[in-house]
């Protein structure tokens, strides 16, 4: 391949991994596609429950921290980012979650047209092979992998029969368009593997003349001459060099570092920019404005009996015991991971749809991904879906290799605080309702001490993490909204042959896990691309 390919994309993660095999799948065009981390050759990768493992691993993980959060107690959180072929979907916890169709119909009323569900349904079901069956919402031959968790576990039945007491339905389908309900989620692996985009979309690819895969390969800045993109500057073992497309560049490098790539290549708040001396190209306001993201409030109980994932984990031969049934018939809690239950429920009494969102999980630690704790636990974790809250990611420097400033500005909105304590209490009412009740031992945290809502609100602060679900910060709006970065076919305004295609460009966050729409949306950029190439 010469040094000039027809498409180049910027980040081989969840959107990345979709676009790399789309384009170059009939053949007619050449693409390239750079990851900054090495080849997803980590065993830890493919293992379901090897989420704990690539959580603080330095060279899979980009380990970025927030800035101190005023609202957090001056806290700086600490935010995973998959640094390997499948990005985060190489080190996530495999949840797979669409959202609401109210999410998408936001999306379109805010100027986006084709962004609805009804538009964007077609895409999920093209994207999966889900082992419920083909059905109205859902399709059975697509790259990527829904599965069903088989086994029953005594924790997760309590669960769904304690949350019948409280009006949830039980569900065994959250993503027909109404996820109210509870039950065992399913998640995106194969026969007891993960199965990231890089396995679903890229490993299909990897022999394919037309597609280049440079991996250890940081991109550094766009190239850019005039208000056209030509290509990108990057560096790889140590050394800086260049690439140019002929036809786009396509920014897929996640909600923080996609936003951070624009800026260092003078596509940004002007003012930001020339304060680090970098020459504008467009001045994008937007461009890493509207950071939103998933704080989860993590409840952890002291179980009344041993049937925990920290019982196994406990002890040498509870390690041995759940090796062997994975490595033997691929199941048991290597299999599944960290959440095995889901509940989507309202806590709060205005709301029309389900606002929060409850993963259980039949561990207890610390910290997401941590050492489990030496008794028998559980870990109710609530977060808010849709948060009014809104953070940015703006460069420190001009400096590419420097991480940039995360204001993730959590319960900065009066709802999301109220929300935040509703949440806390609907999860204490669930763990206190029979069958579920009778589990539990005792509330490990936020403890019996913890009681109205000024205590329940300092917890949250005190506690609260990210769950992983950064968006926004290039969103998709038409060129009348001053701080829309992309349009509606995720081309970004004013810059021509440059389009990002990531989480960055939702304008809000779905109401569920990110990674599932993340690929949905990039199998319609991919089909916009393709039409764009047929007309010129």
């Amino acid at each position: 391949m010469s040094n000039t390919v027809d498409y180049i994309v910027v980040g081989a993660g969840s959107a990345g991994c979709v676009l790399a095999n789309r384009l170059s799948e009939n053949g007619k065009y050449t693409v390239c596609l750079f990851e900054a981390g090495p080849r997803d050759r980590n065993p830890w990768i493919h293992i379901p429950i090897g989420y704990g493992k690539t959580m603080f691993h330095e060279t899979l993980n980009w380990g970025f921290y927030t800035d101190p959060d005023e609202n957090m107690l001056g806290r700086r959180i600490y935010w995973p980012r998959g640094r390997t072929l499948g990005g985060c979907s190489s080190i996530n916890g495999l949840i797979y979650i669409r959202g609401q169709r109210e999410d998408y119909d936001r999306w379109e009323a805010r100027g986006n047209p084709g962004w609805g569900w009804d538009a964007c349904l077609p895409y999920f079901r093209k994207l999966e092979t889900n082992d419920l069956g083909e059905g109205p919402t859902r399709g059975t031959q697509g790259p990527l992998n829904a599965t069903s968790i088989q086994t029953a576990h005594p924790l997760v039945e309590a669960l769904i029969r304690a949350g019948g007491e409280l009006g949830l339905a039980r569900r065994r389908d959250f993503n027909e368009g109404d996820n109210e309900g509870v039950g065992y989620y399913q998640l995106t692996t194969r026969k007891g593997k993960r199965c990231s985009t890089a396995v679903a979309y890229l490993d299909p690819a990897r022999g394919r003349a037309n597609l280049r895969i440079e991996t250890d390969a940081q991109v550094t800045g766009l190239i850019l001459e005039g208000a056209r993109a030509r290509g990108v500057a990057y560096r790889q073992h140590g050394q800086g060099r260049t690439l140019r497309a002929a036809r786009e560049v396509i920014v897929s490098a996640g909600a923080i570092q996609s936003p951070q790539l624009l800026q260092l290549s003078g596509i940004g708040p002007a003012d930001l920019l020339g304060g680090h001396g970098i020459a504008v190209v467009k001045n994008l306001p937007g461009v890493g404005a509207n950071l939103q993201d998933h704080l989860q409030i993590r409840l952890i109980y002291e179980v009344a009996r041993p049937i925990t994932t920290n019982d196994q984990l406990r002890t040498l031969w509870g390690k041995a015991g759940i090796g062997l049934q994975w490595l033997l018939f691929r199941g048991g809690p290597l299999a599944i991971g960290i959440n095995q239950g889901a509940a989507f429920c309202r806590v709060l009494p205005d709301s029309r749809t389900a606002d929060s969102q409850l993963h259980f999980g039949t561990l207890s630690a610390d910290m997401a991904g941590g050492a489990v704790h030496g008794f028998s636990g559980c870990t109710y974790s609530m977060c808010q879906l849709r948060p009014e809250s809104r953070g940015s990611i703006r460069i420190r420097s001009a400096d590419p290799l420097m991480p940039p400033a995360i204001l993730s500005n959590y319960l900065d909105s009066d709802r999301d605080r109220r929300t935040a304590i509703a949440g806390v209490k609907y999860a204490r009412r669930l763990a206190a309702t029979a069958p579920l009740g009778g589990l539990m031992k005792r509330e490990f945290r936020p403890g019996n001490a913890v009681l109205d809502d000024d205590e329940i609100l300092h917890f949250c602060r005190e506690y609260g993490a990210t769950i992983f679900h950064p968006v926004g910060t290039a969103r998709m709006g038409p060129a009348s909204d001053r701080e829309a970065v992309v349009d509606a076919r995720l081309r970004v305004h004013g810059v021509d042959g440059l389009r990002v295609v990531d989480a960055s460009v939702m304008p809000t966050l779905v109401s569920g896990n990110t990674n599932v729409p993340t690929v949905m949306i990039a199998e319609r950029a991919s089909d916009f691309i393709l039409e764009d190439a047929g007309k010129a």
